[in-house]
């Protein structure tokens, strides 16, 4: 593990319990429905317990826990124990039915042409090797496997002035509606210090996505700038304005 690594996990492992209790908000709010409906525009339309989803950097669980309900294959992966925990928590009795895994997204340890889909949601923008990762996904996808990935420029505010000021303007607008600011609750100084440090926060995104796959050999890579309409809640919307959330299809 490199010192980069380290941080990183140290700083999701100390928030795992207050990030599960934002997953567990949206496992009773309407981000449950809203999510479901997308992923029901991309998946295969055959036997759902047919279909192997590798949930990637599951952080509580949302992901895993919405699509075993809905009768799909869940393997979850995650890099932090205390978010595996929080996770298998969150669960329940799904827990028994879901394969939780302690791993790195960047290293998977699994055969190559394991999986039909691979879903991941703010994962990328934090890896030390992005590309490295994005390779792995990719082996592990059978011959016509989906890859969905949903993230947002979360950090670019700290290399441009302009994205600087719509932050800012976000964090005013967030205080006025009197609502909890997404950003400034957290360990705000530690992640945004680890956040210059990493590769794709000052990146152009999903502009960079789109060209790595498309050398990875992924076919019919696209990308949907108005999910975030589609799948956030309202007092997400207003808190990140300023850095809508994308997403990435690609098949293999």
């Amino acid at each position: 593990m490199t010192p980069l690594m380290h941080e990183i996990e140290t700083y999701w492992e100390n928030r795992a319990p207050g990030y599960s209790k934002v997953n567990q908000d949206e496992l009773q709010g309407v981000q449950k429905r809203q999510w479901l409906e997308e992923f029901r525009r991309h998946l295969p339309n055959q036997n759902k317990k047919e279909i192997k989803i590798l949930d990637i950097g599951t952080g509580p669980g949302f992901f895993s826990i919405i699509l075993t309900e809905e009768g799909y294959s869940l393997t979850a992966i995650d890099y932090t124990p205390g978010m595996l925990k929080q996770a298998q928590m969150n669960a329940g009795i799904l827990a028994q039915e879901i394969d939780f895994m302690q791993m790195d997204a960047q290293n998977l340890r699994f055969a190559d042409e394991t999986f039909d889909v691979v879903v991941s949601r703010n994962l990328t923008w934090n890896l030390e090797d992005p590309a490295r990762a994005y390779s792995e996904w990719h082996r592990v996808l059978k011959k016509g496997g989906i890859l969905l990935n949903f993230d947002a420029n979360w950090y670019q505010h700290l290399f441009d002035t302009q994205k600087r000021r719509e932050y800012e303007e976000d964090r005013k607008k967030v205080e006025e509606a009197c609502i909890e600011d997404h950003y400034t609750c957290t360990d705000i100084d530690t992640m945004e210090d680890i956040a210059r440090r990493i590769p794709l926060s000052p990146v152009c995104r999903p502009a960079w996505d789109l060209q790595v796959l498309g050398q990875l050999g992924f076919e019919n890579v696209e990308a949907d700038l108005n999910v975030w309409d589609r799948v956030l809640s309202d007092i997400e919307k207003l808190n990140y304005a300023s850095t809508p959330v994308f997403m990435i299809k690609a098949v293999k």
